[in-house]
């Protein structure tokens, strides 16, 4: 009766607008669909919606790190010739470009310009300013013009400190980003599989199973463990380089899989090898998460750590690899009540494969508690490798983050600034990637519905 009242009222004032010619403005509220009720009661958590304003400001500087802080002009006119040092040295930083000669070893802030264009900050995080080596922000700094200051103070040998904040907000937020696409991807590929099919859904080949898993060892130690040194060595060139080789490395795993595929098309034609036995993929993947969470996540990252080159986007990866586990049991679970409902129960009827069901209609209808483990995840991964940062393991040397400069305030423990300034970013940044967390579980109960 109440859906009749409803539409009646509303047939009402549709009949008034069309007499007076007035326009109705339809109430928000209106929308009933999920996702629209999701935003309605993140929206009413607003320490949570301030939150997500802040991260995505966070987020800008990441991404505009290079036009806030940079040595190099934004624009500027050089010997007659109009450039553009900055999106040049992103090509370059890319492998698809290079700097001529002249350009190589150019002291730009020395160099005469017919015009330029600085970034807010005339420096990167690794500039040396022998002038002003570590110089606290409200001491007197022998600097040409205020543009050239160092508003954070300066670090060990004079870099500039607010220069590193603001590229160490890109690395933050790339490791937070990248590491958790990672763990993303295996959590719900592994604990979809787990859930969905249990331990007597999948049936496959006996002959199948055996050399799936003897090609597949073989596969992931050609692939990645004999190519991780080249691998890690094309990622410090460039990232188009280091993208190829793992391409490379992800082609020759697909291969060796696809080998054992054909073998067993061969072999399964013998009785006994292409008899078809139940895989217990739930336990097999149980024991495996229940493994990986019986070690201490830092440890096991440090031990991996140790025997690669350093490099950011090995610590990205290895914190993807060791951090999946949580997203699996999320989905595993989703997955154990949503396979028994209706709608799944119907796609079988209508004789859809099991695949199709999985990736099309279980795994969307069950990633909303997957959301809320992101968020929190992020801020795990960006603690992490403040973590691995301080310790000095895995980060090369001359790369500048959060961590590392609190590690540098450790030698200098007047130097107060290095201490404040990161150890704030990383709490406020931490803080409030759990508080997005805490406003996805609100927003995504159903308990909390009015």
């Amino acid at each position: 009766m109440g859906l009749f009242k409803k539409k009646e009222k509303h047939d009402k004032l549709v009949q008034i607008a069309q007499d007076t010619g007035a326009r109705i403005v339809m109430d928000k509220d209106m929308d009933q669909s999920f996702s629209a009720y999701v935003k309605r009661q993140f929206k009413k958590n607003k320490l949570a919606l301030y939150s997500l304003y802040f991260a995505i400001f966070l987020a800008l500087i990441a991404i505009f790190a290079d036009f806030l802080a940079n040595e190099k002009p934004i624009a500027c006119k050089y010997n007659g010739k109009v450039m553009f040092p900055v999106l040049k040295d992103y090509g370059v930083k890319l492998g698809i470009a290079k700097w001529d000669a002249e350009y190589v070893n150019l002291k730009w802030s020395d160099a005469e310009f017919d015009w330029a264009v600085w970034p807010l900050i005339p420096y990167l995080p690794n500039n040396i300013d022998t002038k002003n080596e570590a110089v606290g922000p409200f001491e007197k700094q022998d600097v040409k013009t205020s543009h050239w200051k160092h508003w954070l103070g300066t670090a060990t040998l004079g870099r500039d400190v607010i220069s590193g904040m603001i590229h160490g907000t890109r690395i933050a937020f790339i490791v937070g980003i990248i590491s958790m696409g990672i763990s993303t991807f295996l959590g719900i590929f592994l604990g979809a599989l787990a859930g969905f099919y249990g331990d007597d859904k999948l049936k496959m080949p006996r002959v199948r199973i055996w050399l799936y898993i003897l090609f597949g060892i073989l596969g992931f130690y050609y692939s990645f463990g004999a190519r991780g040194f080249v691998i890690s060595d094309a990622l410090t060139q460039s990232i188009l380089k280091g993208l190829f080789e793992l391409f490379l490395s992800i082609a020759l795993f697909v291969f060796f899989i696809l080998i054992a595929h054909l073998l067993s098309l061969v072999l399964g034609k013998i009785n006994y090898l292409g008899q078809k036995v139940s895989v217990p993929v739930d336990i097999m993947i149980t024991r495996l998460i229940e493994i990986f969470v019986s070690i201490p996540r830092l440890i096991l990252i440090m031990s991996i750590i140790a025997i690669v080159k350093p490099s950011i986007y090995i610590v990205m990866v290895v914190i993807g690899l060791t951090s999946w586990t949580g997203i699996a049991r999320f989905i595993r679970a989703e997955l154990l009540r949503v396979r028994s409902l209706e709608y799944i129960e119907a796609a079988q009827a209508l004789g859809f494969s099991n695949w199709r069901i999985m990736m099309k209609h279980a795994i969307p209808n069950s990633l909303s508690p997957v959301f809320i483990s992101i968020a929190f995840g992020i801020a795990s991964a960006i603690l992490v490798e403040s973590t691995l940062s301080f310790l000095g393991i895995g980060v090369p040397a001359d790369t500048i983050t959060w961590g590392k400069l609190l590690a540098i305030a450790r030698s200098d423990q007047t130097a107060w600034w290095l201490a404040i300034f990161p150890g704030f970013a990383i709490f406020i940044t931490v803080t409030v990637f759990n508080l997005i967390g805490e406003g996805l579980t609100d927003a995504l109960d159903p308990r909390q519905k009015r």
